[in-house]
């Protein structure tokens, strides 16, 4: 029975949120003209509760009097706004019954509801001058700061959403590309780009955090348990993949508030559900982190969790990740929750089918020691320790058939 590919899931993805990237960016900037024969126009821009609104705008000299954003006459009741001068420049930010807004020759609007943005003069009745407005506008949304209006340059001093999501990308297509067709530098798309968890990529992978393991020797139940349990996962067809390298001692609301804190994310377990996620996180100007991975066995039966640390986007084809089990038996009244971790860099043949599927850092000790090292970062592990168990795997190959090599030992990982 073939193996569904990686492939459309990856390619989805990145469709989905390239779309969203193209529509975040072109919305950033426009252009209107404002004209002293209509009363509103209408931008077409839908705001967010926190997102800015630059507005600056000049005269188009046209008849005399000109129109000017600041005004040609004195305020008066009857207007629109009537503490500001008839002709200025005015905004709202509702179709009806909203208040307007000066806006003059330039503002800043800071949105704090959803919300729709009209520009107008302010007048009423016969026009106060002849011709119309420049008005440019420019939406930063929630999240990314600006410079002021009145500043030399417009530009923000990060980068906005759209632009964020380019980047994003960018490395994603890079990653995408080296590991399927070979293409782009090698070391650029599993190595920095591929960190983001605190590992470095390749056959000396190490945590960027130190480890604090304990010396001391593990109990002797505890050493007889750690014995008996599988060297290896296997794949629906019973072929043995990745090697069991770490153990949690913890309650299952333990060990997922700990993993929480050390921002490891659950993956999704559908691929269509993940498509939808992906596109919806997106269009809420959030980063999808929740990519599906494919299920193993342990103890006759599937993951019961699979969590996943990686640059946003690009961890369609690069990503930190592991599942774990829980344990048929507990130690000194606790549960026991056994794991395999492994570090994504790409993507590559698979060996069983021909099919794309991702490519494994073959030092998959260094992912082990990065579990570890971002429970004792975020001050959840209590006490780390080693153990060599009987028959330890030093040498394999995974379900897909890529090789790994390891020192054989598993990290145990008590919680506070």
């Amino acid at each position: 029975m073939p193996r569904p590919s990686s492939l459309p899931l990856a390619t989805l993805l990145l469709c989905a949120v390239y779309a969203q990237a193209q529509t975040t960016s072109a919305a950033q900037k426009a252009t209107f003209q404002v004209s002293a024969t209509s009363a509103w126009t209408d931008t077409g821009m839908d705001l967010q509760s926190g997102d800015a609104v630059e507005i600056s705008s000049s005269a188009s000299v046209e008849g005399s009097p000109a129109c000017d954003p600041k005004g040609v006459s004195s305020p008066s009741a009857n207007l629109p706004l009537p503490t500001a001068p008839a002709g200025a420049l005015i905004a709202r930010l509702h179709a009806q019954g909203a208040v307007p807004l000066l806006v003059g020759a330039g503002t800043e609007l800071k949105i704090e509801e959803s919300s729709h943005l009209f520009l107008g003069m302010n007048m009423a009745g016969a026009a106060p001058c002849q011709g119309s407005l420049t008005v440019k506008v420019r939406k930063i949304p929630a999240g990314t700061s600006t410079t002021s209006v009145g500043s030399s340059t417009s530009e923000p001093q990060s980068k906005t959403r759209g632009e964020q999501l380019k980047s994003q990308l960018g490395t994603a297509a890079q990653i995408f590309m080296q590991g399927q067709f070979g293409l782009g530098n090698k070391s650029e798309a599993s190595g920095s780009n591929a960190t983001s968890a605190g590992t470095t990529s390749g056959p000396d992978a190490s945590p960027a955090v130190a480890l604090t393991v304990s010396n001391t020797p593990l109990d002797a139940d505890l050493r007889k348990n750690l014995d008996s349990l599988p060297r290896r996962v296997n794949d629906q067809f019973q072929n043995l993949g990745d090697m069991v390298n770490f153990v949690i001692i913890g309650s299952q609301k333990d060990v997922q508030a700990a993993l929480e804190a050390a921002t490891w994310h659950v993956a999704d377990s559908d691929n269509k559900k993940a498509v939808l996620n992906a596109i919806m996180e997106t269009y809420d100007s959030k980063d999808y982190l929740a990519m599906p991975m494919s299920t193993l066995f342990l103890f006759g039966r599937k993951q019961d969790f699979g969590y996943e640390m990686a640059e946003p986007i690009a961890m369609v084809a690069s990503r930190n990740h592991f599942r774990i089990w829980k344990a048929p038996f507990t130690w000194k009244g606790q549960e026991v929750w056994v794991g395999a971790g492994t570090h994504d860099i790409g993507f590559a043949k698979d060996k069983r089918d021909n099919n794309v599927t991702h490519k494994i850092d073959p030092a998959v000790d260094g992912e082990r020691d990065n579990i570890g090292g971002s429970l004792q970062k975020a001050n959840k592990a209590k006490l780390l320790s080693y153990y060599l168990p009987s028959n330890p795997v030093q040498e394999a190959k995974n379900a897909t058939g890529d090789g790994y090599h390891s020192d054989g030992r598993l990290l145990v990982i008590f919680l506070q």
